[in-house]
């Protein structure tokens, strides 16, 4: 489904020693021609997780964190939520809004917050795992802009939505397909979550996420993932399917909509990933230290909230810990700082025994070398500490203003070698080889033994993108650099997807409910 990439010109072998001629085995399979585009398995990390804090260091911000909590607490900008945290036990102060919350009872509830869990997908064989040593990456979310070479940079309708739908399945780089890949502001705000919803449903049959704002939107969330797996509202409890990924309005203050939000997800069963927006020297303090007290204490927080709701409620610690560039006040991303705070957050998940949410950022305006490298910083980073969530891993650009298409392929590339170095190395004796080096004679080859044959065409992983071409044979090619390799590729994918199977009736029921609530909610509006 991808153009082809070119033939490396093959190296004059040395001549060997005279032999007798090999024959061709009979039947081998034709040569590959192109990279596998199969959806990339759960992915299990081998490795020790890196560690930058010692057991000490964890323990300060935790126990700072708890302070936090005690001493200076969370303004809750709701009523309902404000009267949960104080039926139990902890202190609200209504005229200021600020809720302080004793750290026995976040310990007591945190008890109940699964340390790994399972969202269930509507391809079964597409279960995301949450937890553990499982590793998983999701697409970029709530950009305004969308971005590729042919357009250029305007804002998200539904068409550019469903485009990114399209090309997330078709590359099969992604565990979940995200909730707004970006914004379709050509729908009106009141009934926009319903067609995002719907085309989540029909272009992909993977975990998706409602959006992170609104009682209302996570209702109809609810209602209609429970129509995709053909089961009723209360059922989506004992078999969680959905995710919403909010944000704390750092420091220290989360809003009415987002707590409506939080709640209905929460009493309903389903996932809630909280991530405050932490950058420090803005919204949190200069320091990483404190600033991952700060992001520990608002997390927790809403993780203990959501536990008083309904006991066992999935949970993710959310992370988005960064700097900011101190001359003008722009976020910056996978800079050392946000590397060391990626790192440190999965140290605190694991002391909680909470799975953690990341993200593969980057700020560059363009998709370009500062780009790549920004990401693959940001990459490593959450797949060496073992985070478990890896947000915006396809199409992030821009600092989060835009979803770039380019990048979703130049992501993919990245994402497929990361997941072919996480599969285990075989040692088996006939990869250690001993009788193929045997029988090659010193200073021979092996481009013609039966050990290379019988394994050439899977021996290496082919790339999507990369270019490993000669510079004679790039140039007589067009002299494409890797941006411009990536436009053709997407134009392709585009052009050659193929929707997932959906049951007619199933679409029928989302499309009658999407009518409905659409009439509802605009003669509401």
């Amino acid at each position: 489904m991808t153009e082809p990439p070119t033939t490396p010109t093959t190296p004059t072998a040395p001549a060997a020693p005279a032999a007798p001629p090999r024959r061709r085995e009979r039947g081998r399979a034709a040569r590959s021609t192109g990279a596998s585009l199969a959806p990339i398995p759960r992915l299990t990390n081998r490795w020790p997780p890196l560690e930058i804090l010692t057991v000490e260091q964890v323990e300060r911000i935790v126990l700072a964190a708890f302070r936090v909590l005690e001493e200076a607490g969370l303004e809750i900008r709701s009523a309902a939520a404000r009267e949960v945290y104080r039926r139990a036990g902890a202190l609200v102060d209504e005229d200021s809004q600020l809720v302080r919350i004793g750290r026995d009872i976040v310990a007591a509830h945190l008890q109940h917050a699964p340390a790994s869990f399972v969202l269930h997908a509507r391809n079964r064989e597409r279960d995301l795992h949450v937890g553990g040593d499982v590793v998983n990456f999701g697409p970029v979310t709530g950009a305004p802009h969308i971005n590729d070479r042919v357009h250029g940079r305007r804002y998200g309708d539904i068409e550019a939505f469903r485009n990114i739908l399209r090309l997330i399945h078709s590359l099969g780089v992604l565990h979940w397909q995200g909730g707004i890949v970006v914004e379709p502001v050509d729908l009106p705000v009141a009934v926009r979550h319903l067609a995002i919803y719907q085309a989540h449903i029909e272009y992909s049959d993977i975990v998706w996420a409602a959006r992170g704002i609104g009682g209302v939107q996570a209702q109809d969330a609810i209602a209609m993932s429970a129509i995709e797996h053909g089961c009723t509202v209360e059922d989506l409890a004992s078999r969680p399917t959905l995710m919403t990924v909010t944000n704390v309005n750092s420091p220290r203050r989360v809003d009415e909509e987002i707590l409506d939000n939080i709640m209905i997800m929460a009493r309903a069963g389903q996932c809630v990933v909280i991530t405050p927006f932490t950058l420090m020297g803005a919204m949190a303090p200069v320091t990483l230290a404190g600033a991952l007290v700060q992001q520990t204490a608002e997390a927790l927080g809403i993780v203990t909230l959501c536990q008083m709701l309904r006991p066992g409620t999935p949970c993710v610690l959310g992370g988005f810990t960064s700097n900011v560039d101190m001359r003008t006040g722009s976020p910056a991303f996978g800079t050392p700082e946000y590397v060391h705070a990626v790192i440190a957050a999965a140290q605190i998940g694991r002391r909680l025994k909470l799975p953690v949410r990341t993200s593969a950022v980057n700020s560059s305006p363009v998709v370009d070398a500062q780009s790549t490298y920004e990401t693959a910083f940001s990459l490593q980073a959450a797949i060496l500490s073992h985070s478990h969530l890896v947000n915006h891993a396809a199409g992030w650009l821009e600092g989060g203003l835009s979803a770039s298409l380019e990048k979703i392929i130049v992501d993919a590339e990245l994402l497929r070698n990361w997941a072919e170095m996480l599969k285990p190395v075989s040692f088996d004796d006939d990869d250690l080889a001993v009788e193929a080096i045997k029988a090659v004679a010193a200073g021979g080859h092996f481009f013609g033994e039966p050990h290379t044959l019988a394994r050439y065409q899977s021996a290496f992983y082919r790339p999507l993108l990369s270019d490993w071409s000669n510079f004679e044979s790039w140039t007589e090619a067009g002299a494409r650099n890797a941006s411009e390799r990536a436009t053709g590729i997407w134009q392709k994918l585009l052009a050659e997807y193929v929707p997932p199977p959906l049951d007619p009736a199933v679409r029928e029921a989302i499309a009658d409910y999407v009518a409905r609530r659409t009439r509802e909610l605009s003669a509401n509006g």
